[in-house]
């Protein structure tokens, strides 16, 4: 589902290391005046002209100074921008070596050259490869009944190379691939401005021409039996909910089959495991509804397989004529029920996984012999694997405090072994293979750390703080060995905590530059999340949502009465709905923290939430409520980040954000950083940095996305002190 709840923290590219200032103007003089060369000390922040735009909410008269910032038509709104983007080179002008040396770091650390682990599908093997100084994976095939050699060019056939594809673009990003069954055609996805607005486009591998078939606003796609017909998901121009679905017979016109009419419910279409369905799913926060065409019958109509029931969410899938189905119905951590294909409705329901409040069932792999079953239970995932002949379950676990182990996409229906990828804080993550009748497990490839790396001298440990209520929320800590347990550590304290998505135990190399120069890395596994089970969600969202920015409160209070650190040393960092959660926890206790790094932050909550003609927004009503309400009104706006800003002090702050955002408008992070300048009463720097060629992920490229967050350590760095 397309909501603003992507978590990558990106944010903007390092352009020069000369100042470019701006004096302190109005908006008119920033438009019509040359921005004079300074020294960093004579600079001052650009300053956005109020013009006061009214509206009357629940007997209200609301004001919003700053809504003209919203016009990305206006030469004026893309004058102040620049006017943002050229105060924060300025001020940042003596981080910009620091940022090149981490970004060379991490650069030389990267295996720049290198190979993914093939993955078989039918006649072939799949794979995508980079080469050093190039921005973006080339994506290749070669037979199965060949020899893997790599260095052999005649049997590798290049699907597509993103490196052509993105050529004279600021911005490329391949959303979706998929072949189609009988190999011959490659149906994509493709956005060349960073507004998820994707076109599909189909290649002909035989003959390497493109098919005329070019359709816009496409967001997920299945293939028919036939190869010859695609069907596909099509959003809406204005709000960008996913709403129409089609059929696609090459060379013709598409057939739309279904429009989904309540703007809550969003499609996405795929295909069984076996291929034997295409099934079509409408997805609303607390609703589903699937419906399944028979694969090798793609003229046929859609079947609704339970209907549409308030509060109902199912997942399907189809083994020899049984469906499976993962329901919250009478399980609010989901469990997995049988039926057969022809009677699916509940009455003929038999229980294959029960409901278990204390874990949460998350997805089904279905094989020929086998059902691979993916939960989460205290902040950490498991597989188990079920053996249809023996009815036998056998457990994939691993020993670390805490991790991260993912089904890595095993497309073969009569695979016997499973590909899982393994990461930690501390181990590079790993790919392997798993035997699902023995449980064996065999390691194929783990990433490399070029230059060496020790993960001896790093640690992680899982902690658990007590939140304002009294609930334990589990954080996950890793730093070098030997941090004094002083309170003088630098900290880094990360969270997210919106739309059920869980904060993950990963590995980045990035992150080792700050690991190696002292730092402490946390995240907080806070409500509004699924860390903990559905309840976790729940009680973090709508008239609970505040439960969110207080267990993160309290997750820092806990940081610093351990010792980990101190106010003056912690930094705080989210990006998206995480960013909103930046801007509340600043508003409610700014005295917590040194500096924040908000990312594409939903800063603007009511003027967003209020105007359904926005992207996306009668979407979020089921997650943040409907302000349309008076009850939901008054309680989203007594958190909104611009809606609460204060006459107070304020800690050092890096805003980034994109100008072609189509998930938090870019508006939003402007309209908050314009606003908090006529309140703040402190000196503390508070920068905007805007990717002028890029929207929510940041910058598209691998070495682009690597300066941007070079940038962002090193402006951290800075905040601590740390100036090498």
């Amino acid at each position: 589902m397309l909501v603003k709840h992507i978590s990558t923290i990106s944010t903007i590219s390092t352009i020069a290391l000369i100042a470019i200032s701006t004096p302190r103007l109005a908006l008119a003089d920033i438009v019509d005046s040359p921005m004079p060369w300074l020294k960093k000390q004579n600079t001052t922040a650009p300053v956005a002209a109020k013009v006061p735009w009214q509206e009357k909410r629940h007997g209200e008269i609301v004001t919003d100074n700053y809504r003209w910032l919203q016009k990305k038509d206006d030469p004026k709104v893309i004058a102040y921008l620049n006017a943002e983007n050229a105060y924060t080179e300025a001020m940042t002008a003596d981080i910009q070596p620091l940022a090149e040396k981490l970004f060379q770091e991490t650069k030389a650390r990267m295996k720049e050259t290198d190979l993914s682990v093939p993955v078989r599908k039918r006649k072939y093997y799949y794979y995508n490869r980079t080469e050093a100084g190039k921005q973006y994976p080339i994506y290749c095939r070669r037979p199965a009944d060949a020899q893997l050699n790599y260095d052999d060019k005649a049997t590798e056939e290049i699907l597509l190379d993103e490196n052509l594809l993105a050529q004279g673009l600021s911005f490329f990003e391949l959303e979706q691939s998929l072949i189609s069954p009988n190999d011959r055609y490659l149906a994509y996805l493709t956005d060349t401005t960073g507004y998820r607005q994707y076109t599909l486009q189909i290649k002909d591998l035989k003959t390497g021409e493109m098919l005329s078939d070019r359709v816009e606003r496409v967001t997920s796609l299945a293939w028919a039996a036939d190869s010859k017909t695609l069907f596909f998901v099509q959003e809406d121009a204005t709000s960008k909910r996913s709403n129409r679905f089609f059929r696609l017979t090459l060379g013709g016109k598409p057939i739309p089959l279904y429009d989904e009419k309540v703007e809550q419910f969003s499609l996405q279409v795929g295909t069984s495991h076996d291929e034997q369905f295409v099934e079509l799913q409408s997805v609303a926060t607390d609703t589903t509804e699937s419906w399944l065409i028979p694969a090798s019958q793609p003229q046929s109509k859609l079947r609704s397989v339970l209907g549409r029931q308030k509060g109902h969410r199912y997942q399907v899938e189809h083994r020899d004529g049984l469906l499976y189905i993962i329901t919250n119905k009478h399980a609010q951590n989901f469990r997995l029920m049988t039926t057969p294909l022809a009677k699916p409705s509940e009455k003929n329901w038999t229980e294959l996984i029960a409901h278990d409040k204390n874990v949460l069932l998350q997805h089904i792999e279905i094989f020929s012999d086998y059902l691979v079953v993916s939960e989460s239970s205290q902040a950490l995932n498991r597989m188990r694997v079920y053996d249809f002949k023996s009815k036998q379950w056998k457990a994939i676990s691993f020993n670390d405090p805490v991790y991260l182990a993912m089904s890595g996409g095993t497309p073969e229906y009569q695979s016997t072994q499973l590909r899982i990828s393994y990461q930690s804080p501390i181990t590079p993550p790993m790919v392997m293979d798993v035997d699902m009748a023995s449980g064996e497990r065999k390691v194929l490839k783990q990433q490399e750390v070029v230059g060496g790396y020790d993960a001896s001298q790093y640690e992680t440990h899982r902690l658990w703080a007590t939140a304002k209520d009294g609930v334990k929320v589990p954080l996950w800590i890793v730093h070098k060995k030997g941090v004094p347990l002083d309170g003088s550590a630098p900290t880094l304290l990360y969270s997210y905590g919106s739309y059920g998505m869980s904060t993950e135990a990963t590995f980045s190399l990035e992150r080792l530059s700050l690991l190696n120069r002292g730092v402490v890395y946390a995240e907080a596994h806070i409500r509004g999340g699924s860390d903990m089970g559905e309840h976790w969600h729940e009680d973090g969202m709508l008239m609970k949502k505040k439960n969110t920015f207080t267990d993160f409160i309290a997750s820092a209070e806990y940081l610093i009465q351990e010792k980990w650190t101190s106010p003056d040393k912690l930094i705080i960092e989210g990006g998206s709905a995480g960013g909103l959660l930046m801007g509340a926890v600043t508003n409610m206790r700014p005295g917590l923290f040194k500096a924040v790094h908000a990312a594409v932050p939903f800063m603007d909550v009511m003027n967003t939430m209020m105007d359904a003609s926005l992207p996306l927004t009668t979407g979020e009503y089921l997650e943040w409520g409907n302000p349309n309400q008076k009850a939901a009104y008054d309680y989203m706006r007594s958190y909104s980040p611009y809606d609460n800003i204060e006459k107070k002090a304020y800690p050092a702050m890096l805003v980034t954000t994109g100008l072609n955002d189509s998930q938090v408008m870019y508006w939003e992070p402007a309209k908050y950083v314009a606003k908090l300048r006529t309140y703040k009463t402190d000196q503390n720097p508070l920068l905007l940095k805007i990717n002028m060629a890029a929207g929510h992920g940041g910058a598209s490229g691998r070495y682009d996305a690597l300066k941007e967050s070079s940038f962002n350590f090193a402006w951290m760095l800075g905040q601590w002190g740390i100036k090498e």
